[in-house]
């Protein structure tokens, strides 16, 4: 690590260090291998895949790099190869023992693709691959390239120059127009223009003012802030940095999931070489300006990922959301204008500034701009993390992207929304993906994360799980999310056990209604809607499960199709 930097100058001459080194690594004669390692690969065996690599490697002019996963789960672990001469081609499903014959070149047979847009001795372009050839990788242009833990493949790859830019050249409002002139609105589900949060911010009077990054990713099936952080965490703290100099806050904080330990660790890493590098504290760069940065860690309350409850656990307080107004941007942390956004949202910050928020408008459909970073689990062919302009079809995404099923699964459906929203049939899978689209068939975009069901899963048994998740989540700071969710659970449980009536329909119908408008925060309003979904899209399910006493999935402590009893989970 070089000496702190002390003026823009020093800066773009280490800028520019580091990208002569980053063009000597892949422009030289040397062996170049990359291991995608991150929290999924782990598990998958990818750092016994790397230290197979660097054990077969040492003693060479061979350069290991350990990077991130790029998204595509279905392919770990991976690794990339760049003999002399060659273009850079990835490699899928590769285990320790398959080291040696991947760097003798006898493994064509697992040769995904060629990164890049060309074709090399007949393998295709990974950029051609339907898990790619959809994705349009803006947040995502450097997760799986460059080494997470160095600053230098970072800043090679141009971190903290969108930074340098509002440090020096551009006003506050200017900035702020910028991200205005964009429409980007928050990834984490909510959709509100962070052009407005923004000018909010900055035009409090109350100091000193604090800038919130929501990393708090506690919903299942959803995974795209952890990636971020595990592939290139220096994006989500250069877009924490442009909005703290923005709004003129004292301090930006970070609040991750504490069940994401990688992330953490990643993200920890990021900021202790850019304190070191003097991109963060007094006088940065020269500019005269003063940016100061906090990590917080989470305990792994769902509830926390609220706004204000988020900002409760900040301060160590136990989290639970309250009443609004005031806003957080009038009153937020230590009861300061705070500005919180999304790890999504502030990672489109710096191609924003750079490029111009007329560039980023030009993406996506008419009310939602950009792109969206969409995760999915189920029966599909390449499960995995996508970055896809906003207006991209559900079933181009189910069939194109994710592989479509796989042998033996029928689609039946796919949640929305994550825990926030109804799931969604066949008929419905030509609409547009975005904020706007979804919501009158009672869908979500929400935070982007999908789950693709077959016919072994059970409307009945799903809506149980979902509104269980939302039951023992809940913080039970008001009346009707506290008892209004175990009620519907109960009456769940009652149909899964073949006791149901017909009568229990109508009453989780009127029960869901009173959790939904009388709740406190979001986690309430939104807490029935999955089962109200289950309800309206599979009818005659619950009603086999009521008046048959069957359940035609086989998946409910009650009697199956076959007639044999189904144990319960």
């Amino acid at each position: 690590m070089v000496a702190r930097l002390t003026s823009r100058d020093e800066f773009e001459a280490f800028q520019q260090a580091a990208t002569d080194r980053w063009n000597q690594v892949w422009d030289g004669n040397n062996l170049v291998v990359s291991v995608g390692v991150d929290s999924s690969s782990l598990a998958k065996g990818a750092a016994r895949v790397l230290a197979a690599c660097q054990k077969a490697l040492a003693g060479t002019s061979a350069v290991v790099r350990r990077v991130s996963g790029n998204g595509a789960m279905w392919m770990e672990p991976w690794v990339e190869i760049k003999r002399p001469g060659q273009p850079p081609i990835v490699y899928a499903h590769i285990e320790p023992g398959d080291v040696p014959t991947l760097l003798a070149d006898r493994l064509e047979e697992r040769a995904i693709g060629v990164r890049g847009s060309q074709a090399f001795n007949g393998v295709p372009p990974l950029d051609d691959h339907p898990f790619f050839k959809h994705q349009q990788r803006l947040v995502l242009q450097n997760v799986g390239i460059i080494d997470p833990d160095s600053i230098e493949d970072a800043v090679a790859r141009g971190a903290y120059s969108a930074y340098v830019k509002v440090l020096f050249d551009l006003s506050q409002e200017e900035a702020i127009a910028e991200v205005t002139a964009a429409n980007l609105r928050g990834r984490g589900g909510a959709g509100f223009p962070a052009g407005i949060k923004w000018e909010s911010g900055r035009k409090a009077r109350v100091t000193p003012k604090f800038v919130v990054c929501n990393s708090h990713e506690g919903e299942p099936n959803v995974y795209k802030d952890r990636r971020i952080h595990e592939g290139d965490p220096h994006r989500i703290l250069e877009g924490i940095l442009i909005a703290c100099v923005s709004v003129g806050a004292e301090r930006g904080y970070n609040y991750i999931g504490g069940e994401y330990p990688l992330a953490i660790e990643r993200f920890r890493k990021a900021v202790a070489d850019a304190e070191a590098l003097g991109l963060i504290g007094r006088n940065v760069l020269g500019s005269g300006k003063d940016v100061f940065f906090r990590l917080r860690t989470g305990g792994g309350a769902y509830i926390c990922g609220e706004g204000s409850a988020l900002m409760y656990s900040i301060m160590g307080v136990r989290g639970q959301p309250r009443t609004k107004p005031p806003r957080s941007v009038e009153e937020g942390i230590w009861k300061r204008p705070t500005v919180a956004n999304n790890t999504e949202t502030l990672a489109n910050i710096p191609d924003i500034i750079l490029k111009g928020g007329a560039w980023y408008a030009s993406i996506g459909t008419e009310k939602s701009k950009g792109t969206k970073l969409m995760t999915v689990q189920g029966p599909l062919n390449h499960v995995g993390l996508v970055e896809v302009p906003m207006g991209v079809t559900l079933r181009t995404l189910i069939d194109d992207i994710w592989g479509g099923m796989r042998p033996g699964h029928q689609f039946k459906g796919i949640q929305t929304g994550g825990v926030s929203a109804g799931p969604l049939t066949d008929e419905f899978l030509d609409r547009p993906v975005d904020f706007d689209s979804l919501t009158d068939i009672g869908g979500m975009l929400g935070s982007g994360g999908f789950v693709v069901f077959d016919q072994h899963v059970c409307a009945v048994d799903f809506a149980r799980y979902l509104t269980a998740f939302n039951r023992y989540e809940s913080c039970s700071k008001c009346v009707p999310c506290r008892l209004g969710n175990p009620a519907l659970v109960e009456v769940l449980d009652r149909i899964r056990l073949g006791r149901g009536s017909l009568d229990d329909l109508p009453l989780m119908e009127r029960t869901s209604t009173h959790v939904i408008e009388l709740s406190l925060c979001g986690l309430g309003q939104v807490a029935p809607m999955p089962l109200l979904g289950m309800m309206k899209m599979y009818p005659d399910e619950f009603r086999a499960h009521i008046e048959d006493g069957e359940c035609t999935a086989g998946a409910c402590p009650i009697h199956g199709p076959a007639g044999l009893p189904v144990a319960a989970d």
